[in-house]
C-alpha cells in the first residue's frame, strides 16, 4: 500500500510540473508602429532543456533581426535557481493586429502575445537629417489635473556616443512624473534604419486654459564613420537638435461635479476590499482583531492625488489604522495609482455591527461623465467571548444552586478583607506623617526613570509595562488620570494603536512623556467648615 502510494505521489507530481508553464514570453511594448521593432524575451529555467528555441513559427508575420542569450543564477527563499534567457528583436513585417504564438523549447510551450501595430504618421516629416527628435501627445485636451502623455522620439541613423543629453521639461502650472526610464529601440524611415531613443512624461496641468509645452533639446556627439587608430581621442562631430514646441488644452472641472467631493478625473477606477481573516468565513467574537484592507486604484493618475478614504467609524469597534502604501504603476497608457489602507478592527460589544456602504466619486475622462464605485455595506456578527465573559452558564437547577455557595464564600472573604483594610487605613490615617514607612520595591522616582527611557526608545511594549508599574504607585488610577486630562488620553490612545496595530514601528513617545510630565494635581476635596484643621498637612515640612 505504501508502494502505491508512493507512485500516485511521484504521478501527480509530475502532472502538476507539467502543467506549470516553464517557458514564459513578454515583449518590451504591445503597441508600436511599423517600421519599429521590438524585443522579445523567453525565460527558461527548467536546467533539463538544452538547445534554442524554435523561432520558425515567427517567420510569417516577424523578421528576426537579432538573438541575444543570457544564463543567470538567482536565489529564492533561500534556494538558488538558475535561469536562461533569450532576448529576440523583431520587425513586424505588416501592420494591424499581430500575434506572437506559442514557441517551442522542447516540451515546454510559451504562451501567445497579441501585438497591435500602427501605420506610420504620414504627417511626420521624413527628415533627411541623420539625427531628429519628434514630440506628440496623447491627446490634444485633458480637464484641469488629469493626465496627459508626452512621448519624445530621437532618431539617429549614425552611432552616437554615450554623452548624449536631453534638456529637462520644466511647467510653471503643471506637474510632471517621467514614465520609467528611457527605451532604445530600431525604426526602418525610406529604407533607412534608425535607432531611436524613446521618453515618456506624465503631465498634469494645474490652470485650465492653453499649456505651453516648450521645445526640448537633444545634444550628442555622432561618431565619424572613417577609420580610427586605436588609443586615439574619438573622433565625431557634436549635433544638437530640438523638438517642435506643442500646445495642450486644459479644461475646467466640469458643472456636473459635486462640489464637496474631491476632484478625480481617470480613465477608470476600481474599489477591493480584503478581511484577514474572513469574518463571513469563521466565528468573530468580541476581542478578536480584524484586518481590513482597501485598495483605491485609479488610471491616469499620481498617487498622492488619491483621497483619503472615510473611517470606520462605528460603535462597538474600536479601530486602529496604519499608514496609507502609496504606489504607482507605469504601463504604457501612462501611470496608474494606487492607495491602501489597513486598519485592524476590535469589536467591543457583541451582536450585529453594521459596516456602511463605501463610495467613491469620480469622472470617467474616457467617455466624459460623472460614476461611483462603492464596496457594499456589511454586517458583522460578533458573538460573546467565553475566555472575557463572566457569565454563570445556564444549566439545570441543583447544578446551579451547588455553584452558589462559592460565590457567596468568596463575597464575605472580600467583604472581611475590605472591612480589614479599612480598619488598618483608619489606624495610619490617625499616625504623623513623618513616620510613614518606607516603600517596598522600585521607588517613583526609578519607576518615572524606567518610563522616560522606555518613551524616548520609542518602544510602545515596554512604555506599557513600565507606566503600568508607575501607576501602580500613584494615589489615582491610569483612567482616572485620563478621564480629568484630555492630552494624557489622547497619548495613551496612539498608545493602544501601536500595540494592536503594525503601525507600532512608527510610533513616537515624545507625546505620552509630555503627557505624563503636565498632568495637574487632582482636586482635593474640602471638609465642611470648622473640620479643615483636624487634617494633617499633605506636603509636611
Amino acid at each position: 500500500m505504501s508502494r502505491l502510494g508512493v507512485l500516485l505521489f511521484s504521478l501527480l507530481w509530475l502532472l502538476q510540473a507539467q502543467a506549470q508553464p516553464t517557458l514564459q514570453a513578454s515583449v518590451d511594448r504591445t503597441r508600436l508602429q511599423a517600421g519599429e521593432t521590438l524585443e522579445l524575451t523567453l525565460e527558461s529555467q527548467d536546467v533539463t532543456q538544452f538547445g534554442k528555441p524554435d523561432l520558425r513559427a515567427l517567420e510569417g508575420d516577424f523578421e528576426v533581426r537579432g538573438t541575444r542569450q543570457l544564463n543567470s543564477l538567482h536565489t529564492l527563499d533561500g534556494e538558488t535557481r538558475a535561469s536562461t534567457r533569450w532576448i529576440i528583436t523583431l520587425l513586424p513585417k505588416r501592420s494591424g493586429s499581430l500575434r506572437i504564438p506559442e514557441l517551442q523549447l522542447g516540451q515546454s510551450q510559451s504562451q501567445a502575445i497579441e501585438l497591435q501595430v500602427l501605420q506610420a504618421d504620414a504627417s511626420r516629416p521624413e527628415s533627411a537629417s541623420k539625427v531628429f527628435v519628434e514630440a506628440s501627445l496623447d491627446s490634444p485636451e485633458v480637464y484641469v489635473q488629469a493626465q496627459a502623455v508626452l512621448t519624445l522620439r530621437i532618431y539617429h541613423s549614425v552611432s552616437l556616443y554615450d554623452d548624449s543629453s536631453l534638456s529637462p521639461l520644466q511647467l510653471d502650472n503643471a506637474k510632471v512624473e517621467p514614465l520609467g526610464e528611457s527605451r532604445t529601440y530600431e525604426k526602418e524611415i525610406n529604407g533607412v534604419r534608425h535607432g531611436v531613443i524613446e521618453t515618456r512624461y506624465a503631465i498634469y496641468p494645474q490652470q485650465s486654459g492653453t499649456l505651453e509645452l516648450p521645445a526640448l533639446t537633444f545634444t550628442a556627439t555622432a561618431a565619424d564613420n572613417g577609420e580610427q587608430p586605436a588609443g586615439t581621442p574619438r573622433v565625431g562631430r557634436q549635433v544638437q537638435v530640438s523638438s517642435l514646441p506643442l500646445q495642450l488644452k486644459v479644461r475646467l472641472i466640469p458643472g456636473a461635479w459635486p462640489a464637496d467631493q474631491p476632484w478625480l478625473p481617470t480613465r477608470s477606477l476600481t474599489l477591493e476590499e480584503h478581511w484577514s481573516p474572513d469574518p463571513s468565513n469563521q466565528q468573530t467574537q468580541i476581542g478578536d482583531s480584524l484586518t481590513r484592507s482597501i485598495t483605491l486604484r485609479a488610471e491616469g493618475l499620481s498617487s498622492t492625488q488619491l483621497p483619503p478614504l472615510p473611517a470606520t467609524e462605528i460603535h462597538g469597534l474600536r479601530r486602529y489604522p496604519d499608514q496609507p502604501v502609496l504606489r504607482n504603476e507605469i504601463s504604457e497608457r501612462g501611470m496608474t495609482a494606487n492607495r491602501e489602507e489597513r486598519e485592524a478592527l476590535v469589536p467591543t460589544h457583541s451582536g450585529a455591527l453594521a459596516l456602511p456602504a463605501l463610495e467613491i466619486t469620480w469622472w470617467n475622462t474616457r467617455e466624459d461623465h460623472l460614476e461611483h464605485s462603492s464596496l457594499p455595506a456589511r454586517t458583522l456578527q460578533v458573538e460573546d467571548n467565553p475566555a472575557l465573559s463572566a457569565d454563570t452558564p445556564v444549566g439545570d437547577s441543583s447544578a446551579s444552586n451547588a455553584r452558589v455557595w462559592p460565590w457567596q464564600l468568596a463575597t464575605l472573604v472580600l467583604a472581611l478583607t475590605t472591612l480589614l483594610g479599612f480598619a488598618l487605613w483608619w489606624r495610619a490615617r490617625s499616625q504623623p506623617a513623618v513616620l510613614r514607612a518606607t516603600q517596598s520595591g522600585p521607588s517613583p522616582r526609578s519607576l518615572l526613570d524606567d518610563l522616560k527611557r522606555a518613551c524616548q526608545a520609542n518602544d510602545p511594549q515596554a512604555t506599557r509595562q513600565a507606566l503600568d508599574a508607575w501607576a501602580r504607585q500613584q494615589p489615582e488610577t491610569l483612567a482616572e488620570m485620563a478621564a480629568r486630562f484630555v492630552p494624557l488620553s489622547d497619548a495613551l490612545d496612539g498608545l493602544n494603536g501601536a500595540l494592536y496595530s503594525e503601525s507600532g514601528q512608527y510610533w513616537q513617545g515624545d507625546e505620552l512623556w509630555r503627557a505624563i510630565g503636565t498632568i495637574p494635581p487632582a482636586e482635593q476635596v474640602l471638609t465642611p467648615s470648622g473640620e479643615t484643621g483636624s487634617l494633617p498637612p499633605l506636603y509636611p515640612k
